[in-house]
Parts: C-alpha cells; sequence; structure tokens
C-alpha cells in the first residue's frame, strides 16, 4: 500500500517535471519498480533517482526513463530495439507501449535477472539477448524505433543504419570530457536530423559481451 502511495507522488511528480504523454504515465504506473531494484534499496524505489544494481551499472531516474520514452513518439504497433537491458526496468515500460521490444544486455548476469522479472510480470512481448549492443540486432532490423541507455562517443552508424526511414532514436553521447547530452535522432531520406534534449549521465557504451567472474 506504501508503495502505491509513492508510485502515484512519482507519477504526479513527473506531471509536475513536464510528462504530457498519458500512455508513457500510464505504463510507468503499470510497472512495480520495486521488483527492479536490489533489496536493500527498495525504499528507494519511487524515488526519483538512479539506484545502484549489479555489475557496477545503474537503474535510471524515473524522469529520465519517463523523458527518453516520451521522445520515442512509440505507438502501440511499433518494433522497438532497446541496447543495455540492465534491471529491465525501461524494457518493461516499453513493453506496455509497442508492440514487441528487442533488448540486448552485454552482462549474462543482468540479462537472467531482467528475465526473471519478465516473466514474473507476465511480460510476453519481449525478446532479449546477451550480445553487444553497439552491432545492435541487425537479424531483426529495421526498427521503428531504438532506445540507447548508455552513453556512445558519437552517434553509432550501425544503429542509424537499422533505423526504418522515418524511424526515431534517442541515446546519450558524449560532449565533451565529463559531459553527455541526450540526442533525439530522426532517419529521413536523405540522412538525419539530430535535436539536442538535454545533459545527461550515463555508464559508457562498451563494445563486446561482459566476462563475469
Amino acid at each position: 500500500m506504501e508503495d502505491e502511495y509513492k508510485k502515484i507522488q512519482l507519477i504526479m511528480n513527473l506531471r509536475n517535471q513536464g510528462i504530457r504523454d498519458r500512455r508513457v504515465l500510464a505504463a510507468m504506473e503499470r510497472v512495480p519498480r520495486e521488483q527492479f531494484v536490489s533489496e536493500a534499496f527498495a525504499e528507494k524505489a519511487y524515488e526519483d533517482q538512479s539506484l545502484p544494481i549489479e555489475c557496477g551499472q545503474t537503474i535510471s531516474q524515473p524522469y529520465v526513463v519517463a523523458f527518453m520514452t516520451e521522445q520515442l513518439e512509440l505507438g502501440e504497433r511499433m518494433k522497438v530495439l532497446e541496447i543495455g537491458t540492465g534491471s529491465g526496468y525501461q524494457t518493461a515500460v516499453l513493453s506496455h507501449l509497442c508492440r514487441r521490444v528487442y533488448t540486448i544486455e552485454r552482462y549474462r548476469t543482468l540479462l537472467r535477472e531482467a528475465e526473471e522479472r519478465f516473466k514474473a510480470l507476465n511480460i510476453l512481448n519481449v525478446t532479449s539477448m546477451a550480445g553487444d549492443g553497439s552491432a545492435g540486432w541487425p537479424a531483426q532490423a529495421p526498427f521503428d524505433r531504438i532506445i540507447v541507455t548508455a552513453a556512445a562517443p558519437e552517434v553509432p552508424q550501425v544503429l542509424v543504419d537499422q533505423l526504418k526511414i522515418g524511424g526515431i532514436m534517442v541515446l546519450p553521447v558524449d560532449k565533451r570530457r565529463g559531459e553527455q547530452e541526450l540526442l533525439k535522432i530522426t532517419k529521413q531520406e536523405d540522412g538525419i536530423r539530430r535535436e539536442s534534449l538535454l545533459p545527461v549521465r550515463f555508464v559508457p557504451l562498451v563494445k563486446g559481451i561482459a566476462r563475469e567472474l
């Protein structure tokens, strides 16, 4: 009951911060964020802040999740690629807004845990894979939308190539030493249109599959 109250407060806070897409707010209300954090941080699940998860990674701040999701302009029949499954929280939000989510994670530990959460929550429209997110998922391309939850040094052309014409990609990119910016990329017939959205802080996008001890 307390979690439900905190969740309502969080949704109200997101609205006050400018999130207007009712479908995005409804999706975030449906996803139990407390199930995507460790027990040690369960009390902070509905605070608007990022939290540590396994493998030195983080679960993103709810506002950033809501903002990135809103910028994707999702339709219910769309096919979405997510680079960086992490805890699976962003994936779960996306699953309520589109036809299918394809998600890639370089840490097998994180992926296994996320898959267990999807199963527990009866999320059936997510296909996941342990792999190199920087390479995308060419076998399933093209995608209507791509979301990247790790910061690339520049806009990856390999991911642009996997977008449909008219498709949108939202991703953080290194701007200068110690700074990152969130970009909205729209693929057009003659190239891409870039829109700078806001400063952010994400873990770096790393090539390859992680070696875990």
